[in-house]
Formats: structure tokens, sequence, C-alpha cells
């Protein structure tokens, strides 16, 4: 007994002192996973510093904003001066779970810009801080918030810090041009982010995404109201489209009028054959090309009128899958919307009788037609690639038309 008790005693003392060993084995471990991470920081929740920290309801052109702006302007004026930010190389791609010694100037890079803070530590590894950390510079950048160091993410990190001072100090003078000047309500189109922001009150109630003009084809300035919307529209097609599109199109495809419901009316208002026009010279820019209502109508569902001296508009679009591109200038000057059923339905609010229902059914019976809104909308397209929305918030976008005067920012454009 008192040797199978003396046996017992020291096996469990072994045993323990195993656990330990093993335990501090397991720490140490651990330690080491932690110091090459290099940014295990309980006071900093990765999870909570990317779209969360970004995203705003406050308008572009708002007091705020320009406040918020001129606070950005101090800080790159700041960064500048300390001598910029070192190129990050971009010669691979970098995403969670790499380890490469090119995440350290990455992680330099972010932390500059305040998309990293400085307590995440500098190391090669690619973590769940750095991917959080990229996600939330993507987002200030109007790029896809994957976590991949891509072409487009390497050419916005990239771009020198005076530069984007240059950009904040050229559009700060822009949102004081305009701020306080918009209205209480009102819709505005951003050119060069492609977006649009439904105001009312000093809060965006809406945002949408934006098709606009191309760079040889710009959507211009307007300063306007929202006076008509039209439900099921018939599109008529402008010159310059048909000089450079539907002439080329019929020479190739002496069908392609009568496949997408296009037809042609002389001056007079009488309907003509396309197969009796000369489509070898430019002839058929004396006629007037009316496209039918309908799925493949170049406005799809409903078209929104204001008075405008270039002639442009807002609209629906049958090419959904365009609003999922980064390079989102594909139009001839007017602008597409996405959603457009919910900014319709926000503008036609005090509008008797148009309600969503309404609106929806109007749709589905497929004739064309026009509603006066009865508080006409002030909306506004403006030019604004850089402004701030609340401390460290800076966004910036490509000078995708060339008005801020800097080579190094019509990035995505020049890839």
């Amino acid at each position: 007994m008192i040797t199978s008790r003396r046996f017992f005693l020291s096996g469990a003392t072994a045993l323990a002192a195993s656990l330990v060993a093993a335990r501090a084995n397991a720490q140490d471990v651990l330690g080491d996973i932690f110091k090459t991470a290099g940014n295990w920081d309980d006071t900093f929740d990765a999870r909570a510093n990317a779209s969360s920290k970004v995203a705003s309801t406050l308008p572009i052109f708002s007091p705020q904003t320009v406040n918020y702006t001129e606070q950005a302007i101090a800080q790159y004026q700041n960064i500048v001066a300390q001598g910029g930010w070192q190129q990050v190389p971009d010669t691979k791609k970098l995403q969670l779970g790499v380890s490469d010694p090119d995440v350290v100037p990455l992680r330099q890079r972010l932390m500059v810009s305040g998309d990293l803070p400085q307590s995440a530590g500098i190391s090669q590894a690619f973590d769940s801080y750095v991917d959080s950390a990229l996600k939330r510079f993507q987002l200030r950048h109007g790029l896809p918030a994957d976590g991949t160091t891509g072409k487009y993410t390497f050419a916005a990190m990239n771009a020198p810090a005076q530069a984007r001072l240059s950009q904040l100090q050229t559009n700060l003078g822009r949102l004081r041009d305009k701020v306080g000047t918009l209205g209480d309500r009102y819709v505005l189109v951003n050119i060069p982010a492609a977006q649009i922001e439904a105001v009312e009150n000093g809060r965006v109630v809406l945002r949408h995404t934006a098709i606009v003009g191309k760079i040889d084809r710009q959507t211009p300035i307007v300063n306007s109201k929202i006076n008509e919307i039209i439900v099921n529209p018939y599109w008529n097609a402008p010159v310059s489209i048909v000089r450079k599109d539907i002439i080329p199109l019929m020479r190739k495809d002496p069908n392609y009028l009568k496949d997408s419901h296009i037809r042609l009316f002389a001056p007079d208002g009488s309907e003509v054959d396309p197969m009796n026009v000369d489509w070898s010279t430019e002839d058929a820019v004396k006629y007037r090309f009316r496209q039918d209502p309908g799925t493949i109508n170049a406005m799809a569902s409903v078209k929104i009128n204001f008075p405008s001296p270039d002639g442009v508009y807002m609209h629906d679009t049958p090419q959904q899958s365009l609003f999922g591109k980064l390079m989102r200038f594909d139009s001839s000057g007017c602008v597409r919307v996405q959603n457009v059923r919910d900014l319709v339905t926000w503008i036609l609010r005090d509008t008797p009788g148009w309600d969503r229902q309404h609106f929806e059914e109007t749709i589905k019976g497929g004739q064309n037609t026009p509603v006066a809104v009865t508080n006409p909308v002030p909306v506004h397209f403006l030019y604004v690639t850089a402004w701030s929305t609340g401390p460290g918030v800076v966004q910036f976008r490509d000078d995708i038309y060339h008005e801020d005067g800097v080579d190094s920012l019509q990035i995505t454009s020049s890839l």
C-alpha cells in the first residue's frame, strides 16, 4: 500500500510538472505568434475599423464637411512636411494570411493615412488588422473593399502625398462655393465619384451608384430642378449617338433599328422606313430616332427630367451589370441610376396619387406616362474628387475629367 501510494504521488507530481511545462511551452508558442503578428492589441477592434467608420449620412455639401476637409488639409500638410509616405512595392498580391517583407511598408503606409493605428505594430504578417485597415483605405478611395492589393489599390496608395494635399485644397474651394446654396431637399450627382445623394434636412436619406459620362462624352455641371418623371419613356437618340453609334451599327447590321425597336421620323413627323435611308452617308442625322418603351429601351422603366441646356437627364437602364464596374464612366453624358425606383418614389413623395404601389403598377402597364412633380426637387451635377465626412475619414476619387490640375490623380483611367 505504501509503495503504491508513493508511486501514485510521484506519478501525479510528474504529471503535474509535465502539464505545467506543456502549458508554459504553449504560452511561449502563442507568445511567439503574437509577437510575429505584431498587432494583437485589445484596444483596437479590427472588425469595427472598416465600413462602420467610413460610411456616413453627412452630405458632401455641408458645413461639417467643409470643417472636416479643413482638418484633413492640416493633416496632409503635416504628412507632407514629414516627407510624405514611402512607396509600397506593387509587384505582388498581398492579402489576408500572407507573410511577406512587403507587408511592412504596407503597414507603414496605412499607419500614415490613419487607416491602421500605430499600436498595431510592424511585422511581415498580413493579419485581420491589416485586412480591415486596407478595406477602410479602399472604401475611402471608392475602390472595391476586397482587402487585396490589386493594381488600382497600389496606384491609389502610391499617389504622392503632395498631390493628395493639392487635391484637398482644390476641392475645398468647390465645397465652400456651394455649401448653403443647394436647399433643404435636393439630389446631388457627384460626377467623379459616380454616386448620387438624396439629401433632406442636412442628412443623406438615399445613396445610389451611378453611371456617368465617358471621358470623351462628359457629364456636364448642372443646377436645375426635377420637374417631371416619365414612366415607360420613349428614348430619342441624340445626334451625337446617331453619328457615333447608330449609323456605324446600321452599316454593319441593317436590322439593328428593327431589332432595337427604334423608329425613324422625318422632320414633318412621318415615319421613315430605314431601308430607304442611305447609311453610307450621314443623311440619317436629319431624322429623329425614337425607341419604343419596353425592357430593352435605353432608359428602361423611368426617366427623370429637368431643364438643362445640354439636354441631359437621369434614367434607369437595362444594363444593370454596369453598376458593378469600377470604372462607371460609360454614358454619353446622361446619368444612369441604380435602384432608380427608390429615388423616384422619394421625388414623387408630395405628388398626389403616386405612391410606390401605383408607380410599380404603371411600370407593369407599359404605357408611356409623364408625371408632373408637384414640388420640383433641386438637382445638382457637381464635380468633387476629395472631401472629408469625419475625423480621419478623407475621401478621394480619380480626377477622371482632369479638372484638378494634377496629372498623378487620373489613376484608374490611366491603368
